[in-house]
């Protein structure tokens, strides 16, 4: 059954792990798909507290189990089918469609409120999650976001067309666009899914597929209509009135190179950036890519992991030199092209000033790089705006870059620059996907104490965004913030402890901490005189009690009577956190709940059940729950002895009766 129950619990993971890996849903449906794969990924500290559960389970959870991975199974199929599937069918079978999500978040709904949390052994913060997403689940339930009624009549207009085409021009028009219809790529994919929905009925489509099919071909037919119009004009105008002076012209202009052209545009770029694939575009083009609702690389297909668009300083001075040899006025730089996003968060002379930074860290000597690297750091901190615009300069790749230059200050200023703009929420994701994380972690082993610290705080900053906590603690971030905790300064400890407690939320990331010796940390800090951390430590040891290896190890360091002491005198979160260690160590060892007993534990737990937290109120109510089960067991024992007692002289009598006879 354990062996079960671990296999089910994995399956689940891998079932979130495929639905995390979709990237992008479709436009009429992204909204309602979006809130389903969110909800469905906070489930996953749940699956790992089973997977990692030494509790046995009985054969009805089991069940429940099973019955919560078919349902999972069935959202991940359904959110699939709204990445890949076509985009007609989606529209024209709406009402099927919100049918099918109903389906989907009942049956969800009703697995998720048969979970047993005790026999499962689930953490309170883990089960608060959970219980959050399943009100979510109920409040969804019947909701239905409103949906394009024009863009479904043009659509039904088409598949039943009883009149010329050209009556049809202005409802071809609005589908294409709104269903981004209007490239080869996108038409290409549509037919596609189309095609496979064929398939998959064995070949024998239904009549209103073959409807759909031809919808399709009339969008192609008019994508086709207006590119071919588009060429002519531009033809046109470039041959209108003195023929011979451009045909003779035209013959001067020598041949831009692929590489300068932009992918989308196929135009020579004036402003090349680069996105998270490596692959370089035109600014503006790039630009109305995403905003238009893209998150894949245009050129290949890729998802894009970041938005930031770094410049590509070096293409930009390759087009510039060409146009020079070739007698072509160069593209203009950005900054007199438009007006830079930088200059409508700075001033003018702010972002000049950005611009000639990033100049400096990408090409700059060392001392450059150096005093660029400090003034950003120190624009970062001044103001929300200057964190926009510094990232969207492109600082957070060249930054990054940095942390493995050998010069401590070079150092030291770019992790501290990267902590800065990592204030920014836009900005995080950049940040690790910049590739931040690994430089960070060695910052946090081998920088100056400063460093060090400023590193820590880094990745306190970063892993706020679930996501990035697995990234984080798979790369080996731990162990270097436990020493820093054990051995830092005061300010060192505080980050140290923020960035842990925040990484140790992440279930797979609590056998990690406490494999790096946390814990002999963590109870050394709570008897320390005058360490300031009784508050950090508490939280995080409330964390690591839920998880079987931690709970060992709180439970052999002797920490019950400074936890007793702390529901007696501490302050509210601190009774509240040590009442939860002692929730878990009480679970499967009555010694510790008798020890605490003797220690006086009864009158601060009625105080703490009365007077507490809500968190705390509960902690208390369950030891309480736990103290009188315990002295119940406790006197059917006695009982129990002395009837064994009563019996037994009896039975001596007895016996010497018998042999006087």
């Amino acid at each position: 059954m354990e062996e079960e129950k671990g296999a089910v619990a994995q399956s689940l993971i891998d079932v979130v792990n495929e639905i995390s890996s979709v990237s992008e849903y479709r436009t009429t449906v992204k909204k309602l798909c979006s809130n389903l794969a969110r909800r469905l990924k906070l489930l996953v500290p749940m699956f790992e507290e089973i997977r990692e559960s030494n509790e046995p389970i009985n054969e009805d959870t089991l069940k429940t189990l099973v019955s919560l991975k078919e349902a999972m199974s069935s959202a991940k199929d359904y959110l699939k089918f709204c990445s890949q599937g076509s985009k007609i069918y989606l529209v024209i079978e709406r009402e099927q469609v919100a049918s099918k999500l109903m389906e989907v978040s009942v049956q969800l709904e009703q697995s998720l409120s048969k979970i047993p949390y005790e026999d499962l052994d689930i953490s309170d913060e883990v089960r608060e999650q959970v219980e959050l997403v399943l009100s979510q689940f109920r409040r969804a339930k019947g909701r239905v976001d409103a949906s394009d009624d024009e863009l479904y009549e043009d659509l039904q207009s088409l598949c039943i067309r009883s009149s010329d085409l050209d009556d049809y021009q202005p409802a071809l028009q609005r589908v294409a666009k709104k269903l981004h219809l209007m490239e080869i790529p996108d038409l290409a994919q549509e037919s596609v899914a189309l095609h496979e929905m064929v398939a998959s009925s064995g070949g024998d489509a239904s009549e209103s597929i073959e409807e759909m099919a031809m919808a399709l071909k009339l969008i192609k037919d008019f994508v086709q209509m207006e590119t071919d119009n588009s060429e002519d004009q531009n033809v046109g105008v470039n041959s209108s009135s003195n023929g011979q002076t451009s045909t003779a012209a035209s013959h001067k202009i020598p041949v831009i190179p692929d590489d300068f052209r932009c992918p989308i545009s196929l135009e020579m770029m004036r402003d090349p950036v680069i996105v998270s694939t490596g692959q370089t575009y035109e600014r503006t083009c790039i630009e109305k890519w995403i905003e238009a609702g893209h998150s894949t690389c245009p050129k290949t297909q890729q998802a894009l992991t970041s938005t930031t668009l770094t410049p590509n300083y070096v293409l930009r001075s390759l087009i510039a030199q060409w146009c020079e040899a070739n007698d072509i006025e160069p593209p203009k730089p950005p900054s007199s092209l438009r007006p830079r996003k930088v200059s409508s968060f700075s001033s003018p002379a702010e972002a000049n000033k950005i611009e000639d930074l990033m100049w400096r860290l990408a090409y700059g000597n060392p001392e450059d790089q150096r005093s660029a690297a400090g003034e950003i750091r120190l624009l970062a901190k001044r103001n929300a705006d200057n964190r926009v615009a510094i990232a969207e300069a492109g600082a957070i790749p060249l930054l990054v870059g940095l942390l493995a230059t050998p010069d401590s200050r070079i150092q030291e200023h770019s992790v501290t620059a990267l902590l800065n703009l990592s204030i920014c929420e836009n900005n995080k994701g950049a940040i690790v996907s910049a590739g931040a994380i690994p430089g960070i972690v060695q910052v946090l082993k081998k920088g100056s104490m400063e460093a060090r610290e400023n590193a820590a705080a880094t990745l306190f900053s970063l892993s706020v965004i679930d996501e990035n906590k697995v990234t984080i603690g798979a790369l080996g971030a731990i162990p270097p913030l436990v020493i820093l905790l054990n051995e830092g300064t005061q300010r060192g400890k505080k980050d140290a402890a923020t960035a842990l407690f925040n990484l140790c939320i992440y279930q797979g990331n609590k056998g990690k901490a406490i494999r790096a010796g946390v814990i002999p940390t963590l109870t050394r800090l709570l008897t320390e005189p005058g360490s300031g951390m009784v508050d950090e430590a508490l939280a995080i040891l409330a964390i690591l009690s839920s998880h079987p290896e931690g709970k060992a190890i709180i439970g052999s360091s002797d920490a019950v009577p400074s936890l007793v002491e702390f529901i007696r005198t501490g302050s509210p979160r601190n009774r509240e956190n040590a009442a939860a260690v002692l929730v878990h160590l009480c679970s499967g060892d009555p010694q510790h709940l008798v020890e605490a007993q003797k220690l006086g534990l009864m009158g601060p737990l009625i105080d703490l059940a009365g007077n507490g937290t809500d968190r705390g109120k509960r902690k208390a109510a369950q030891l309480l729950e736990r103290i009188s089960r315990l002295a119940e067991q406790q006197k059917e024992t006695a009982a129990h002895a002395q009837n064994k007692e009563e019996a037994e002289p009896t039975h001596s009598a007895s016996t010497t009766e018998a042999a006087d006879t």
